[in-house]
This record gives structure tokens, sequence and C-alpha cells, in this order.
């Protein structure tokens, strides 16, 4: 007997047959049990991803909305206090205007009741030297002339 041997790659029989058969029931279950259920998850990430990706913009809408309306009631209250000042102001200006009139008011009356006081002071004043300054000419002249002088 003579023993050939022969060296071969691949050689075509049963075994290749079997060895392919197991290949692709290891492919198909591979697929089951690994692929479809990652594919699965890595769908369902990139759904939850755009979802969220979704809510930040309408969150980020939503800040620009709020934004844009507290920069309108910062206006509005800037605009109001503005006006409240205004009022206050003009409020301020017309009471120191009646308060000086008050006090204008008050010193003319003082005024004119120290110029009736100081008038009728120098009126009794003047009176009083008027009959003064009688008695003391008369005085004067008496003396002068030695002698008492007749009033009329």
């Amino acid at each position: 007997m003579e023993i050939v041997s022969k060296i071969v790659m691949v050689s075509i029989n049963e075994t290749l047959i079997i060895e392919l058969i197991s290949f692709l029931i290891f492919l198909f279950l591979i697929n089951r049990i690994m692929f479809r259920p990652l594919n699965t998850v890595m769908q369902e990430r990139d759904e939850h991803i755009d979802g969220i990706s979704k809510d930040i913009q309408s969150a980020q809408e939503k800040i620009d909305d709020l934004n844009k309306q507290l920069e309108k009631q910062e206006k509005a209250t800037i605009e109001e206090a503005t006006r409240h000042r205004i009022e206050l102001e003009n409020d301020g200006a017309k009471q120191a205007e009646a308060i000086l009139d008050e006090s204008r008011q008050e010193i003319n009356a003082i005024k004119s009741e120290n110029k009736k006081f100081v008038d009728d002071q120098i009126a009794d004043a003047r009176k009083t030297l008027k009959t003064e300054a009688e008695r003391l000419a008369t005085e004067i002249m008496e003396k002068i002339l030695d002698r008492r002088l007749v009033r009329e």
C-alpha cells in the first residue's frame, strides 16, 4: 500500500458542509441573541437622544421667551418707576412752593405786625418827645430869661 499524501489547504468533504451549517447557525443565533437587541438598544438610545435634543430646544425657546418677557417687564417697571419718580418730584416741588408761599405770608404778617408795633412805638415816642421837648424848651427859656412863662 502506498500512502499518498497530499497536503491540501481546503478539502471539500462532509466536514466542510457541517462547518458551513454550524457557521450559519452561529450567525443566526448571534444575530438573534446579540445584534438585534444591540441594534434595538442603539435605536432606542438614538430616539432618546433625539427626544432630549427636542426637549432642550423647546426649553431653550421657553427660556428665550421668558427672557423677552422679563426684559419687557423690566422696561415697563423702569418706565413706571421713572414716571412715579417724576410725579413725586412734581408733588414735592408743589409742596415746597406751598410751604414757601405760606412762609412768605407768615413773614409778611409778622413784618406787618412789627411795622405796626414800631409805628405805634414811634408815635408814642413822638408824643412823649413833643411834650418833653415843649417842657424842656419852656424850662430852658425860663432859665435863660430867669422868669416863669405863661402857657396858653
